[in-house]
């Protein structure tokens, strides 16, 4: 099977939606609004600038015209910063990564130093998602670190993020030891959220209820499916994958770091079923954590692998560059990137049950993207030679003929995104030194 290289075999519009001298960085979230009339974005610097960043800012798509929706207060070069937005899928709510106030050259923006924000647009009234407590004893449904790349569940009352734990970059500063490992945490609304007694300093009170889902380890036994990293995560399906059994399970995905046999590190495909009721301790220990150890996973939080791709001629998930593990609408099937048997980076598909992986793209040079879904049908959009690519799958799962959607530009397209209806795919690209954003609609 071949990957056709003509362009638009339907005939897709591309325009250029923004041109000014500035940064609009849309961070693979979903950057649409819920009636695709805007798109969201943040003006950082630079790719790793979100500290440096004070405004995220939107764009109608049909008019062109920008609006502030948030800016923080005393910002500096050192934070609070702000970044990496995104839409709620049904409500005027928007939900980004927020350093903690006020920053400074001793307390900067860090991986370990931020919060989520909630801006609600129908009442212009903003909030904190996760409570943060980092003086023991901690309080079990409030985090003690940093969540990055917050994303809405299909239903919106659910947030998925990474995480890094301060009170574990303390230890191991102290210590010498590896204890800041970078894990998958989740937060519920209509929960009630834990009440942070002391409010001083870092600690701030958040609405939600958090707790971290993916427990990890500094040093994986060889050949066992313990993770030393768990990242690149994504909700599986808008409402969760259905089990063998026919029930439903809301779960979310995403790139494990293990240690074979051999001793030698390898990144594959895990699960996560996210239960309900997130306030059960678990067998690993207390949601809190302690000042020796992080916050441990609710019970029903079960991690199992999806991949094992050790006797394969090119072992384990892309690492190259940043991409996510992603998931088709129903729920069916996770989508990441692996070398073919040429060692070229292409799409790879495999049930959320396990299974065979099947290889779905074929291009003789290698997939530059994460895969993106439509949010409708059995759709997904990637970029590869410089092009923003579709496909389809059928419900056993054999992809359709691939093809090209973009011209061939010169520089590489990024964060590409569908809209709510899948009718237009949003992506960056660099021109003349600035991050633009660019829309491609079908007919």
């Amino acid at each position: 099977m071949s990957t056709s290289t003509l362009f638009s075999q339907e005939i897709w519009k591309v325009k250029q939606l923004t041109n000014q001298a500035k940064n609009h960085a849309m961070d693979n979230n979903q950057n649409f609004s819920p009636d695709d009339a805007w798109i969201v974005y943040d003006t950082r610097p630079n790719e790793g600038g979100i500290g440096e960043n004070a405004i995220i800012e939107k764009i109608n798509v049909a008019s062109g015209n920008t609006k502030v929706v948030y800016k923080t207060k005393n910002a500096n070069d050192y934070g609070p910063g702000v970044g990496a937005v995104s839409y709620h899928p049904t409500e005027n709510e928007l939900v980004f990564i927020h350093g903690l106030p006020p920053a400074s050259k001793d307390k900067p923006y860090a991986m370990h130093r931020r919060v989520g924000r909630i801006v609600n647009e129908s009442n212009n009234s903003s909030y904190w998602m996760d409570s943060r407590d980092i003086i023991a004893p901690y309080t079990a449904g409030a985090l003690r670190g940093g969540t990055h790349r917050h994303q809405w569940s299909g239903d919106g009352d659910w947030l998925g993020y990474t995480y890094n734990d301060a009170i574990m970059v303390e230890l191991e500063e102290k210590k010498g030891e590896t204890y800041n490992l970078r894990t998958v945490g989740v937060s519920k609304r209509n929960k009630k959220s834990p009440e942070i007694t002391s409010g001083q300093g870092e600690n701030f009170q958040g609405e939600w209820y958090s707790v971290l889902v993916v427990k990890v380890v500094a040093n994986p036994k060889p050949g066992s499916d313990e993770i030393s990293k768990a990242y690149s995560d994504w909700w599986v399906g808008n409402n969760g994958y259905q089990k063998p059994d026919g029930s439903w399970q809301r779960a979310r995905a995403f790139l494990g770091d293990l240690v074979t046999k051999d001793g030698k590190k390898l990144t594959e495909v895990f699960i996560v079923d996210v239960p309900e009721d997130l306030d059960v301790e678990g067998p690993e220990g207390p949601l809190a954590g302690t000042s020796t150890a992080m916050p441990m996973p609710p019970a029903g939080a079960i991690t199992r692998r999806v991949t094992f791709t050790e006797e394969e001629k090119y072992p384990g998930v892309t690492t190259e560059f940043r991409h996510w593990v992603s998931s088709s609408m129903d729920g069916a099937l996770l989508s990441y990137l692996a070398k073919d048997e040429n060692g070229i980076d292409q799409v790879f598909l495999i049930s959320v049950n396990g299974g065979q992986p099947k290889q779905v793209s074929f291009h003789s040079t290698p997939v530059q993207s994460t895969v993106r879904w439509n949010p409708k049908t059995r759709e997904f959009a990637y970029v590869c030679d410089n092009q923003v690519y579709v496909n389809t799958v059928d419900k056993k799962g054999n992809a359709g003929e691939a093809f090209a959607i973009s011209p061939k530009f010169e520089t590489k397209p990024y964060a590409i995104n569908y809209s709510n209806t899948g009718k237009k795919i949003a992506f960056n690209k660099d021109v003349e030194g600035y991050a633009q954003i660019f829309v491609a609609e079908r007919p």
